[in-house]
């Protein structure tokens, strides 16, 4: 049963992805910002992380690129969702180490066929 992180500072965005992924089988961890997002992912070594671009402190861009540069959690797959929908967005995502991009709002099954194809790539 794969572990996936929710990086999401909307309570909202992360009852409706957690309870998609919940139903799939997947076990789920939550983190509402960026800094708390590097600290989970280190301690647990997530199977794969759903990242929010938009949030306090640290945002997603910079997360995830952190993520990429450390050795420990490079490896872990991350998927961006924002509700940030131009291509420049999706672009710089995918520079800083995304795997893939999802616009907001995302359906369950969008979720479920991004994560599921993610693992298996990993």
């Amino acid at each position: 049963m794969a572990l996936i992180l929710i990086v999401d500072d909307s309570p909202t965005e992360v009852f409706q992805m957690t309870r998609a992924l919940e139903q799939a089988g997947f076990r789920i961890e939550a983190a509402a910002d960026g800094a708390e997002a590097l600290r989970k992912a280190r301690e647990m070594h997530p199977d794969l992380i759903f990242m929010d671009i938009v949030m306090p402190g640290m945002d997603g861009f910079r997360a995830t690129r952190a993520l990429t540069n450390d050795p420990s959690t490079r490896s872990i797959p991350v998927i961006m969702v924002s509700s940030k929908s131009q291509e420049s967005d999706r672009v710089w995502g995918m520079r800083q180490g995304a795997v893939d991009f999802l616009v907001k709002p995302v359906t369950p099954a969008q979720l479920l066929e991004k994560a599921q194809a993610a693992l298996l790539a990993g």
